[in-house]
């Protein structure tokens, strides 16, 4: 006698939104995610250095440390390259299990949908919906996005527009952007099972003015009204939501040029082109890949590792100069890894720049290019506010653009001193710390860590954490 396996039961759908730089302190003009919380709970969210988002997110995914999935920022030094990359794409960057693969285990043809968490390229889930400019033949970049399946592209586009690109990030980043994404996620949410949304309003502002500034706080009341509509569908469609935050934006006012530094020291190198001056890695001995208030130190000579140590421990901003011991008590030591990573004091953050005289610094310096620059760059936030002509020349560069004529949008500051907020370092207050807040009080906990958030999502989706994970 034979019987036939008992049906799979269907998994809850889960809604994994993630409200970038989300604190108690923001939550105070949020008055819609606080009634998520308080039909469900709220606790804090212990993030991992570097608290800077492909390193969070990746956490969150895989359940596991830095130290294992390799995502040890926004960017490093790809050694086998020779290159800097800050901001790459493709999934198979990010070593391990994902919390989707984890989920078809248990329950077998579970859709899955990603709007926006990065690494997206290649990424194994029904549907995909990322940033991705159309790069023209003359240099000209237009805005757009990269879909999963293919023709939700034209879906996407004919019903919300072109992905406002730049609004998205640079001078001109707005909330436009983040309504894009909340209405795609809307969209997808009622055909998936587990709808991974990321949502980046709260990055501009308060790093632009600060996390105390009246802009951050109206920056924070306009994203809980764009996101009321997406919260009242899951609750309509009994979705359940788990929100997440990677970090908490904290006060800066004390940039560190490290790499000056570096170069000062003569451990760094660059190289002349057009007057132009670009940073030579595979030549220097030392340089650092800066990212918020974490910067990478590759050095090349590892018989100078305790001069250069010494230097930038004498360095003011530095707080702390990690050797492999030093990372590996904060399960960073990937060997993408820096052979020193620096964490900055609590007002500091690093520069990435790196020439000493503005007049040899190149031309991409002045524009937003987030995939040349060896380093992030939060001035790409500003129009120059020392030059007057700055919005004048980017309105006239998009109408350059608008006639099909190549144009550069040379108006970022080379001054750091405007940037009001940063973010990396572990949070030592926790109302500018990060949060996560869910609508099922059944899954309570006191504190969430940033890897528990895999298991978390799955208990949400009813199934068995215990089986979830490969063996």
């Amino acid at each position: 006698m034979t019987t036939d396996a008992l049906p799979t039961p269907q998994p809850t759908a889960v809604l994994l939104l993630d409200v970038v730089g989300l604190t108690p302190r923001a939550l105070q003009d949020m008055p819609r995610l606080r009634r998520l919380a308080s039909t469900g709970w709220q606790a804090p969210l212990e993030t991992v250095l570097p608290a800077v988002t492909c390193s969070v997110q990746s956490t969150m995914l895989t359940g596991r440390p830095v130290a294992e999935h390799g995502a040890v920022g926004n960017g490093w030094y790809f050694r086998d390259l020779g290159e800097v990359f800050l901001w790459r794409q493709h999934n198979a960057l990010v070593e391990g299990e994902k919390v989707w693969d984890a989920l078809r285990r248990a329950h077998p043809g579970a859709r899955v949908a990603n709007v926006c968490w990065w690494y997206a390229m290649g990424m194994d889930v029904d549907s995909i919906v990322t940033p991705r400019p159309i790069y023209h033949a003359d240099g000209r970049k237009s805005p757009d996005c990269y879909t999963r399946p293919a023709a939700l592209h034209d879906r996407l586009t004919e019903r919300l527009g072109a992905f406002p690109l730049f609004q998205y990030w640079g001078p001109t980043a707005s909330i436009a952007s983040s309504r894009w994404i909340i209405e795609a996620t809307r969209i997808l949410l009622p055909e998936h099972d587990l709808t991974l949304s990321y949502v980046p309003h709260l990055d501009y502002d308060l790093q632009r003015f600060g996390p105390e500034s009246p802009q951050a706080r109206a920056a924070a009341a306009e994203l809980d009204v764009a996101l009321t509509p997406l919260l009242d569908d899951a609750e309509r469609l009994g979705v359940s939501v788990v929100v997440v935050s990677e970090y908490g934006i904290t006060a800066v006012d004390q940039p560190v040029d490290v790499n000056r530094v570096l170069r000062r020291a003569d451990l760094l190198e660059v190289h002349t082109q057009a007057g132009m001056e670009y940073l030579d890695p595979w030549a220097s001995e030392a340089f650092a890949v800066a990212d918020h208030q974490v910067a990478h130190v590759y050095v090349r000579d590892l018989e100078r590792l305790d001069e250069v140590r010494a230097l930038l421990e004498a360095t003011p901003g530095v707080d702390q100069v990690l050797d492999r011991a030093g990372q590996a008590a904060y399960r960073l030591d990937h060997e993408r890894s820096g052979d020193l990573v620096l964490v900055a004091t609590p007002r500091a953050w690093f520069t990435y720049y790196y020439w000493l005289d503005d007049d040899r610094a190149p031309d991409f310096a002045r524009g937003v290019e987030i995939h040349r620059k060896p380093g992030y760059d939060p001035a790409e936030l500003f129009f120059d506010p020392a030059d007057r002509s700055a919005k004048a020349r980017a309105g006239l560069s998009l109408v350059r653009k608008k006639l099909g004529l190549r144009y550069a949008m040379s108006v970022v500051p080379l001054d750091p001193r405007w940037v009001r907020g940063s973010h990396g370092r572990l949070p030592e207050d926790p109302t500018d710390g990060p949060v996560i807040l869910t609508s099922d009080a059944g899954l309570r906990r006191d504190t969430v860590a940033a890897a528990d958030v895999h298991d978390l999502v799955l208990e949400a989706a009813g199934a068995a954490v215990a089986a979830s994970r490969s063996q």
